[in-house]
């Protein structure tokens, strides 16, 4: 998953097993030090795996990538960077 501060802000990629779970937690402030200290809480990109082994490769992968890929990344399916968490339980 990828959250962001705001449309073209701060950028923070994650994994986990429980994505409503670990997003509410960042949205408390709880997620992590980088996202509270930078109000990073909206969730603007994600994907499933079929592994948790896939889903940590991919992570990595995408910590690699400059931030014009993971721009584009994020546009192809949230161009206005919309906050997907009430998708997630819908």
């Amino acid at each position: 998953y990828m959250l962001a501060s705001r449309k073209g802000g701060t950028i923070y990629t994650g994994m986990t097993g429980n994505i409503a779970h670990r997003i509410f937690e960042h949205r408390q402030s709880r997620g992590s030090n980088f996202t509270s200290k930078h109000s990073i809480k909206r969730l603007v990109w994600y994907e499933q795996h079929e592994t948790a082994l896939d889903a940590i490769q991919r992570e990595k992968n995408i910590k690699r990538y400059y931030r014009k890929w993971k721009i584009d990344l994020i546009e192809t399916i949230n161009p206005e960077w919309n906050d997907l968490y009430k998708t997630l339980n819908s």
